[in-house]
């Protein structure tokens, strides 16, 4: 019978070439005829997640694996171009549960943070399973469940309950016989299922009782099924090395906790010198999320936007989103039936949409833009004003006006409401430059004024300025 062509793959071979056009026989899991070529191709599309990270780990190389805790963060690392994701259960618990890593997450949360994480992704991501979440039975559902969920592998620890991060104090581990058991109860879960699930067993003992205990386990863990061994919190090179020489030929993994955990920072290149297959960083995405939050917020209290070296666009972000994907899909299934006003798409981050008896659309004209930026994203120009403008040299004289928010609203002769984008009074001054419409205004003199005419009745609105411009739009500052 002639073999059947499967599907095309995507493989390193000797660590060189790439195999291509596969032919695979009537029961599809081995090879009969296989051509090399340089061309990097796909995976089949019958390869499960699974079977795509046995694959990769059994290739040359260290696999780095940045640890993600949502379905942005696992989407971005994809994007990113990295092979694997972990699922950090550090993570997880601080973006989800604002708690630190001390039990306090539910097996139900884990799982379902996890679903939406693989419905977002087509790599492999690692689930972090913490203890199984209670005894033998408990943990053969969180493999099952970890299963359905989508994840290509898991990590089982071998802390009591409730576990906490093995770089923190006070840390403490089952038995020797327990902790054996919940890998067999794991890997009898992965028959009963069906599943090739990948099973990372990790030792919390190097921390809890000694280097020995911890090297005494992760070969029992070996010997018991688990696919890729872990010791957390080695405190040294040598320890790693020694770590390394346990269990050969079972996949070893390394925990680079950024910022000041116990175990030496060292580069992929020099983990996989020492034998480490995977390596992953548990921080680096939530922390710099924490800081770069803070700052922004930090920012917004003093009355600034963040800079535009820490905001994107609103196109980017529509693009890191999906937003073109999505006009695509609702292209494809338009029915022509409804009417959509695509304007929206121009509309800059900060604009407001208003609805009254006129007619509104929200765009940024083209006339209110320079020669030449035509192109430019207006929400980026207002960032780059911002950015360069400090509103202390304003505080003084506009006071009170300014926790005031100012609006430019721009309508055309036809009535059609061009622009309508509201802002911090204190902005006023630097915006002008980006909407030239209102750069021959005396902006400053204008709130001096206000301040002084309106005292302390600032509540409802008030039209600082109402004008037609050369082109015949009519340009309005109101304050809010």
């Amino acid at each position: 019978m002639e073999p059947v062509v499967h599907g095309l793959l995507s493989c390193t071979w000797d660590g060189f070439q790439t195999l291509q056009n596969v032919s695979w026989g009537q029961d599809r899991k081995k090879p009969l005829i296989v051509r090399a070529s340089s061309e990097k191709v796909s995976f089949p599309v019958s390869e499960s997640r699974a079977a795509n990270l046995r694959r990769l780990l059994e290739q040359p190389g260290i696999r780095q694996a940045p640890a993600c805790y949502d379905a942005l963060s696992a989407s971005l690392v994809e994007k990113a171009g990295f092979d694997i994701t972990f699922m950090s259960g550090f993570s997880v618990s601080a973006a989800r549960l604002a708690a630190p890593d001390a039990g306090l997450i539910s097996y139900e949360e884990m799982v379902d943070q996890g679903r939406m994480i693989n419905a977002a992704v087509k790599f492999p991501v690692i689930g972090d399973a913490d203890t199984g979440y209670g005894n033998a039975l408990n943990v053969k559902r969180t493999v099952k469940g970890y299963i359905q969920a989508g994840f290509a592998g898991l990590l089982l620890e071998d802390q009591v309950s409730p576990k906490a991060c093995g770089h923190t104090k006070g840390r403490s581990v089952v038995s020797r016989d327990e902790a054996v058991m919940r890998i067999r109860a794991a890997v009898d879960a992965r028959k009963e299922a069906g599943s090739d699930i990948v099973i990372v067993a990790r030792s919390d003992a190097r921390q809890a009782v000694s280097l020995e205990e911890a090297l005494w386990r992760v070969q029992a863990f070996a010997n018991a099924g688990a696919d890729a061994v872990f010791i957390d919190a080695l405190a040294s090179r040598s320890e790693m090395q020694a770590f390394c020489k346990v269990a050969p030929g079972v996949h070893k993994m390394a925990n680079m906790l950024e910022g000041g955990g116990k175990t030496p920072i060292l580069s992929p290149l020099e983990l996989e010198d020492i034998g480490f297959k995977i390596v992953a960083y548990p921080l680096s995405l939530v922390g710099v999320s924490i800081r770069a939050m803070q700052d922004a917020l930090a920012a917004l209290k003093s009355g600034r936007l963040p800079p535009p070296s820490l905001l994107p666009s609103f196109e980017t972000v529509k693009d890191i989103v999906g937003f073109p994907k999505y006009y695509e899909e609702e292209a494809r299934y338009s029915t022509g039936s409804s009417t959509k006003n695509s304007s929206y798409s121009r509309m800059p981050a900060n604009a407001s949409v208003t609805s009254s008896n006129e007619q509104s659309t929200a765009v940024v004209p083209d006339l209110v833009i320079p020669d030449g930026e035509s192109s430019k994203d207006p929400s980026s120009r207002v960032a780059e004003v911002v950015e360069s403008f400090s509103p202390r040299s304003m505080r003084s004289t506009i006071a009170g006006m300014w926790s005031r928010t100012l609006r430019i609203k721009v309508t055309g002769k036809d009535g059609t409401v061009k622009l309508n984008v509201s802002i911090p009074a204190g902005f006023l001054e630097g915006f002008s430059s980006a909407i030239p419409a209102v750069a021959g205004l005396d902006l400053q003199l204008i709130l001096e004024k206000a301040q002084i005419n309106l005292g302390s009745k600032l509540e409802g609105e008030s039209v600082l300025a109402d004008f037609n411009d050369p082109a015949g739009d009519r340009i309005q500052v109101i304050l809010e």
